[in-house]
């Protein structure tokens, strides 16, 4: 791998020196979100660089190359009863363990255990001079206040070039059950939201076509225990479900319009937009559906309104910015973290916002 690795440094250093920008990638699955990188970029292809560099069961910590198939991450720790608990989407046979930390996406259990940020560690990474530097856990304490492994998931690439990344993993609960029930949009929401104030073992939510699915995960007694208390239909096959809203598989996300992902507070009314309307993570996460072009304005001034913010998630023709706008404030700190990581502006510019 040391050979790979000094591949790495010698292409990043002639970009930096050259000035020519370099397309990261892995194994392309989640080459459909973000800003459009121009195809003539060079590539910089991860998987040559993959493995698993440590992993011990007992203190739930598995530290791994970024071109390490996902799958066979996943396959490892279910030898071992354990996952990654935030069930981070895949789109793909090939994805890769640094594509899944520099999209940031987290799962159906994301609202119950915590977002990708919250599992990562530590992280080495290449930065755009070509650095070798390694932050977190053990290796080396952070700087200026920035918890930097955090920060490289959802960069999209665009502050380094991921090599390993260490996280956390938790055990698999022992039992698992889907529950179904028929109400209308405002009703899930508000019971979503009351749910989620009480000890009941609620790992993911789902509202769409008037039909709210809940899973629950945990010990026999205390799903059994809830599902006495919240009623509804036992889902015969649970897991399926909630892997075909996981990688995007159920009918919602068949459709041919734009996908737009829009992250808002949980108890938030229902929003008055156009389109048809998936909602995850107790209310918090609303996929809205919508073909209409001039809709864009109002998504992002209705997500904002609503304390969040609205992202272009699957264009599907539509031509506009992907990402929320950023603010003054939020601008000039993501401007400095790009200045200090990647000066040359070289490693995935323009991905994440149009500026850098």
């Amino acid at each position: 791998m040391q050979v790979i690795l000094d591949q790495f440094k010698a292409t990043v250093a002639k970009a930096y020196a050259q000035k020519t920008p370099l397309q990261i990638g892995g194994g392309g699955t989640k080459h459909f979100y973000g800003n459009a990188v121009p195809q003539t970029h060079m590539l910089l292809d991860t998987r040559p660089y993959h493995g698993i560099v440590a992993y011990e069961p007992t203190e739930l910590v598995i530290t791994a190359r970024a071109g390490t198939q996902l799958a066979d991450v996943q396959a490892l720790l279910d030898r071992h009863g354990q996952m990654l608990a935030f069930e981070p989407p895949f789109f793909g046979e090939s994805a890769t363990l640094g594509g899944c930390i520099a999209a940031g996406l987290s799962g159906p259990r994301r609202a119950a255990a915590g977002a990708v940020r919250d599992f990562v560690l530590g992280v080495r990474l290449l930065s755009g001079k070509a650095e070798d530097l390694s932050f977190g856990g053990q290796v080396m304490k952070n700087v200026a206040g920035f918890d930097v492994s955090r920060l490289m998931a959802g960069a999209m690439g665009t502050l380094g070039l991921l090599l390993e990344i260490s996280l956390k993993v938790l055990p698999k609960p022992p039992v698992d059950l889907t529950l179904r029930m028929a109400m209308d949009q405002a009703s899930a929401i508000e019971v979503m939201n009351r749910w989620a104030g009480r000890p009941l073992p609620i790992s993911a939510t789902c509202f769409t076509d008037g039909m709210l699915t809940i899973r629950l995960s945990g010990a026999e007694s205390a799903v059994k225990a809830a599902h006495v208390k919240l009623g509804g239909e036992e889902l015969d096959d649970g897991a399926a479900f909630w892997q075909s809203i996981r990688e995007q598989t159920h009918d919602f996300f068949q459709s041919p319009q734009p996908l737009w992902r829009l992250a808002v507070k949980s108890a938030n009314a229902p929003m008055s937009l156009p389109g048809n309307v998936l909602i995850e993570w107790q209310g918090g996460l609303r996929w809205l559906s919508c073909d209409d072009p001039e809709a864009v304005e109002r998504i992002r001034k209705s997500a904002k309104e609503a304390g969040g913010h609205a992202t272009l998630f699957r264009r599907n023709g539509l031509a506009t910015a992907v990402f929320h706008p950023l603010d003054g404030n939020m601008m000039r700190i993501h401007r400095v973290l790009k200045e200090k990581f990647d000066p040359a502006g070289i490693l995935n510019p323009g991905r994440l916002y149009p500026e850098f």
